[in-house]
C-alpha cells in the first residue's frame, strides 16, 4: 500500500506542477483541440522509459556535465517553442481546416517528448526520488516496484490529461481575440521556463 500511495501522489504532484510541459499541453490543445493535448499528454511514456534505466542502472556512471547540457538543450528548445507560438498568435483563428489540424498533429506527440527528455526536471526526479523508491521495492519485491511505477504514470498522465480535457472544454467560450492573447501568455510562459533553465545552467557551469 505504501509503494501504491506514494506512486500516487507523486505522480499527481508531477502531474498538476505548472511547468513546460504542462503548458505546451494546454497550447496545443487551445490551438488543435483535445486529442493533441493529449498526444502531448502522453509523452512521458515514451521519454521516460531511458530516463528511468539510466538512473536506476547506471546513475552513478553518468557524467557529470549530462544535467548541464540538457538543461541548455531544453531551455533553447523551449525558446524556440515560445518563437513560434507568439509568431502564429498574431494572426491565429479558432476556426481551423481539417488538412492544418491534421498536420499540425504529427508534431504533436514529437513535441511533447522532445520538452520532457530536454527538461532536467525528470532526470532530478529520478535522480533523486524516482530510482532509489524504486530499487528499493525491486529488492524487497519486484510487483511492488511496478505498482509504483503504474500508479505514478498514471496520475502523471492522467492529471495533464485532465487540463487537456479543461481547456478543450473551455475553449468554445473563446473568442479569436481572446485565443490569440491566451497563446501569446502560453508562449511568454514558455519563455519565462526557457530562461529559467538558461540560469539554472549558468548557475551549474558557474558552481
Amino acid at each position: 500500500m505504501s509503494h501504491l500511495l506514494a506512486g500516487l501522489t507523486l505522480g499527481f504532484a508531477a502531474g498538476v506542477s505548472p511547468g513546460p510541459l504542462m503548458t505546451l499541453v494546454i497550447t496545443r490543445t487551445l490551438e488543435y483541440g483535445l486529442a493533441a493535448g493529449l498526444r502531448v499528454a502522453v509523452a512521458p511514456l515514451i521519454t521516460d522509459a531511458p530516463i528511468v534505466v539510466l538512473t536506476v542502472l547506471f546513475v552513478s556512471a553518468l557524467p557529470s556535465g549530462v544535467e548541464t547540457a540538457l538543461t541548455l538543450a531544453g531551455a533553447a528548445f523551449l525558446l524556440y517553442l515560445a518563437w513560434e507560438i507568439a509568431r502564429d498568435a498574431r494572426s491565429a483563428t479558432l476556426l481551423r481546416t481539417g488538412s492544418a489540424a491534421q498536420a499540425s498533429a504529427v508534431a504533436d506527440l514529437w513535441r511533447g517528448v522532445m520538452v520532457n527528455f530536454l527538461s532536467p526536471n525528470p532526470w532530478l526526479f529520478w535522480i533523486g526520488v524516482g530510482a532509489p523508491l524504486f530499487t528499493r521495492a525491486w529488492q524487497n519485491r519486484p510487483a511492488l516496484a511496478i505498482v509504483f511505477l503504474a500508479s505514478f504514470y498514471a496520475l502523471l498522465v492522467g492529471s495533464k490529461a485532465l487540463a487537456a480535457f479543461a481547456v478543450a472544454g473551455g475553449r468554445r467560450y473563446l473568442n479569436d481575440d481572446w485565443y490569440r492573447r491566451l497563446l501569446f501568455a502560453s508562449a511568454l510562459l514558455l519563455a519565462f521556463f526557457s530562461l529559467r533553465l538558461f540560469w539554472q545552467a549558468l548557475q551549474d557551469m558557474i558552481g
